[in-house]
């Protein structure tokens, strides 16, 4: 009897944690345009080629709404930034 009240407080917040979680995720879909430019200095900021990655960054997000973390890969968290490709195949968004 007593573990009872211990599983349904865990219960409740391990379903706070995934609702947040959800909403973390959620958020990088929904990228105000006034957050592209801070967000696509960071994701530049490891390669020597910045012209470029900030022209292409600002428009996959312009146009997509989110930017992935970090400053290289975790396209999978930004769909749209993930399969938008150049004529030869390519990946488009840095």
């Amino acid at each position: 009897m007593g573990a009872r009240p211990y599983n349904t407080l865990l219960l409740v917040l391990s379903v706070l944690f995934l609702i947040t979680l959800s909403n973390v995720a959620e958020g990088y879909n929904n990228l105000p345009l006034k957050d592209c430019k801070p967000r696509c200095t960071y994701r530049c900021s490891a390669t020597s080629h910045k012209k470029p990655c900030m022209l292409y960054c600002q428009k996959c997000c312009a146009t997509c709404r989110c930017v992935p973390p970090g400053v290289y890969g975790h396209k999978e968290t930004c769909p749209c930034y993930n399969k938008w490709k150049t004529k030869e195949g390519r990946p488009k968004c840095p």
